[in-house]
Parts: C-alpha cells; sequence; structure tokens
C-alpha cells in the first residue's frame, strides 16, 4: 500500500512538474518537445543520506525533475550523541526520491545563476542507525542524566539498539547549486531536509548497574531516553547534504 502511495505521489509531482514546465515554456515562446519526457542526463552523487544517483528532466531551463537513489552504509562520523548519550553508529540507508527542480535564473546568460535551483519533492525513506555503546571496568555510562557502571565486573557493559525510519513518505525541501563544467558535465551541490516524523526507537541495557545514589534502573533509564528520542522534536528532520557531477546529452 505505501508503495502505491509513492507511485501516486511521484505521478502527481510529475504531472505538477511538466504542467508547469508546459505554462513555462509557452510564456518564454519555446516549443514543447515531447521527447523532453525522455530522460536528458544522469548524475552520481553521495551525501549524508548515502550514496547513489538520479535521472534527470530538463523540461525548459526553468523546470527539471530528478528521480534518484541513495543507499549503502553509510556515516560520515563513527558516533552521535543522541539526548545526550554518545553511541558508536553504524548507519544504513534506503532512500528513493522524485524532487522538481526550480530554477529561477535558468535562462539567465550568467552560467553561475543558471545552477542555482530549489529542490521541492518526496522521498520514500527506509533508513535505520544501529546504534551501541560500550563500557570496561572502572568506567560509567551516563543514560538520561544518571549514570551507570558495570553490574558484573567481568562482564562488558553496554547499550545496543536501532533508531530507524522505517517506509516513511516524506516531504523535501532543499536549495542547491549545480552549475555547468563543460556543455555535458556538471557538478552540484545540495542541502536540505525530510519532515519524517519521530523515529521508531528501540534500547536495551547490558550488564548495567546505577551509581551509588541512583535509585533509577538501567533498563527503566534507557526506556525513558528512547521515550524522549521518539517524542523530541528535532528528531522529526532528516538533514540532507550532497555532493555530485553530472552528465547532459
Amino acid at each position: 500500500m505505501k508503495m502505491l502511495k509513492v507511485l501516486a505521489v511521484a505521478t502527481a509531482l510529475s504531472a505538477s512538474g511538466f504542467a508547469m514546465a508546459d505554462d513555462q515554456v509557452v510564456q518564454s515562446g519555446y516549443a514543447f518537445d515531447k521527447n523532453q519526457l525522455i530522460p536528458t542526463g544522469v548524475r552520481a552523487e553521495v551525501g549524508t543520506t548515502g550514496y547513489g544517483g538520479a535521472l534527470l528532466w530538463t523540461a525548459n531551463p526553468y523546470v527539471g525533475l530528478a528521480l534518484g537513489y541513495n543507499g549503502g552504509d553509510v556515516s560520515w562520523s563513527d558516533d552521535v550523541s543522541v539526548n545526550g548519550t554518545k553511541y558508536d553508529m553504524d548507519m544504513k540507508n534506503n532512500l528513493t526520491y522524485l524532487n522538481a527542480e526550480i530554477r529561477p535564473w535558468g535562462a539567465s546568460q550568467n552560467v553561475w545563476a543558471q545552477g542555482l535551483y530549489v529542490a521541492a519533492g518526496v522521498g520514500y525513506i527506509d533508513t535505520e542507525y544501529d546504534l551501541q555503546k560500550r563500557i570496561g571496568a572502572g568506567e560509567t555510562l551516563r543514560i538520561d542524566g544518571n549514570n551507570y557502571q558495570l553490574d558484573n565486573p567481568s562482564k562488558e557493559g553496554s547499550v545496543r539498539g536501532q533508531l530507524s525510519y522505517d517506509n516513511d513518505i516524506a516531504p523535501y525541501l532543499g536549495f542547491g547549486f549545480a552549475p555547468k563544467i563543460t556543455k555535458n558535465i556538471g557538478v552540484f551541490g545540495e542541502v536540505g531536509a525530510y519532515y519524517t516524523g519521530n523515529p521508531t526507537v528501540n534500547l536495551k541495557q547490558n550488564n548495567l548497574l546505577p551509581v551509588a545514589g541512583n535509585t533509577i534502573s538501567a533498563q527503566d533509564a534507557v526506556d525513558k531516553e528512547s521515550h524522549e528520542i521518539r517524542n523530541d522534536d528535532k528528531y522529526e528532520w532528516m538533514p540532507v547534504g550532497k555532493i555530485g557531477v553530472s552528465y547532459n546529452w
């Protein structure tokens, strides 16, 4: 059902994008060519949502479409601070997107102005962060503002789990710059964000005991932290930053 929703949104976005394009070309004196429904280029990209690429359509100098995929076990940092606890992180990306790219100065004679665009669209997101934090003898771990130590000093203590955005259809807004270096080759950079809603969070503690003076069990602290993450506004947004190269024929 969710895939059907993606296809429906993609179809609507495509139709609206090309409808806008048709209006633009009529107003600008260009003749609309149905061959423009065929992709006019491709690009390779890498960033915070993984690595991948996109098919590109250019309806006219002002409007284009990008249909792409980003994936892979790519993370830009080996750790992440989640609600004050610093975890080792392994990111598994899975993102399909369709964006309309609006270029306000697409017909400008200035190549740098031509490259500026606003991207608006949707993404189908199934991204997961594997989180873990381990401590050894003599160390403490802070969870939800409380400190914990090993219950059994001969064993390792840890918090492990996942923070995931499962099968979410999310709206996207971004800003980019994609100048052409030659007639066919260009580069680009883009920043933006998906509105994903709060993620699913599952964390479990192992072999942790409250430090003297702390009466909250480790699992209770982990459960409370998981609940706070699921309801914290800052986790409703998935930031995007990516760069790449494009080829247009």
